[in-house]
């Protein structure tokens, strides 16, 4: 049936790297010269230090207030509409203009935003560098990687904010910078009996912080990603399997500790907008469009579903709801209210 949905401020809780996003159309010779592949998310290193300023200096830019969570939130926050501030967001950033635009744009968003403010390092930027249908991003994390448990989560105001929630959602790129705020979030939820989200985020995540993530793994009821995270996760996992749907079966038997709820995994395929969720889903194909470079947006639409007590199959059509509208769209931005049902 459709009960009226009876929002409550603060329900969706959402953890990560704020970040202003630097996007530009850029050529070939410019991903060469830094050593970029067209489709990728890295850290950025010494040898990306000038990559900044070249772009801005070079290209036509534009500045979207970005970082995988908090796009989330914002488009969850979005297709629930009423009441404001659903959704709530920490992170860190710093005392400067970029900080400001973050905060002003989590404010249009109707987010509950609660930054950790702090002046040793400048907020983070993500460089996104645009070639056709690819975008290689590049990020600086700066103050995100700045984010202190001890000095910000564990406030009793901000803790307050986690109690009231129902369900968490947390992309693995945090697990490069707080692994205690994540755990500390993740067992909360799971003694509770609450949703938690995680999204594989990255190839590099599942290589070279697996240590991190597979402390996290035993928390996580809902486990996104996307094939070429997923390959990686399954390769890194020892699976000994290239398909997508095995690494998904698997990834849902990995160990879990809240047994009162099954895992859910949900792998967006790119080209062909398939998607794979365990349990299984059948999705009308017409339901589903190329969620490339819309990963965020589809994983906001899911969650509004989720923080709404919707069907699995709901929630997957408020995804690539949301994932249609945002990649006709410049950055993470949306029109003023969706048309979805």
């Amino acid at each position: 049936g459709t009960t009226a949905f009876l929002g409550v401020p603060n329900l969706l809780f959402g953890m990560g790297n704020p970040l202003l996003d630097i996007s530009a159309v850029v050529d070939k010779d410019f991903l060469d010269k830094y050593g970029l592949k067209p489709n990728d998310q890295i850290l950025a290193e010494d040898k990306h230090k000038a990559l900044f300023e070249e772009l801005v200096k070079k290209f036509k830019v534009e500045y979207h207030a970005g970082g995988a969570t908090q796009n989330s939130i914002k488009i969850a926050q979005w297709m629930i509409q009423e009441p404001h501030k659903v959704g709530t967001f920490f992170g860190c950033i710093g005392n400067d203009k970029f900080g400001e635009i973050l905060k002003q744009k989590a404010e249009e968003a109707h987010v509950d935003a609660h930054y950790y403010e702090q002046d040793k390092e400048p907020t983070g930027t993500c460089a996104a560098c645009i070639t056709g249908d690819n975008r290689s991003l590049v990020a600086n994390l700066a103050a995100a990687n700045c984010y202190k448990k001890d000095k910000h989560l564990d406030l009793e105001e901000n803790w307050k904010l986690v109690e009231k929630a129902k369900v968490y959602y947390i992309a693995g790129f945090f697990l490069t910078v707080s692994l205690e705020s994540i755990l500390k979030v993740a067992k909360h939820a799971s003694e509770n009996n609450k949703l938690f989200g995680l999204n594989l985020s990255a190839p590099f995540i599942c290589q070279f912080f697996k240590d991190n993530l597979m402390q996290v793994m035993p928390y996580v009821d809902v486990l996104f990603g996307n094939e070429t995270e997923a390959a990686t996760f399954g390769k890194e996992q020892g699976f000994e399997t290239k398909d997508i749907k095995e690494i998904a079966k698997k990834a849902q038997a990995l160990p879990k500790v809240n047994k009162k709820r099954q895992r859910i995994v949900v792998f967006t395929q790119g080209k062909d907008g398939t998607i794979m969720t365990f349990p299984v889903i059948e999705i009308d194909p017409k339901d589903i469009v190329d969620t490339n470079g819309a990963g965020d947006a589809f994983v906001g639409g899911f969650l509004s579903g989720l923080a709404q007590e919707q069907q699995l199959d709901q929630c997957v059509k408020a995804g690539h709801y949301a994932a249609n509208v945002i990649i006709r769209r410049a950055g993470c931005t949306f029109p003023e209210k969706p048309d979805f049902k």
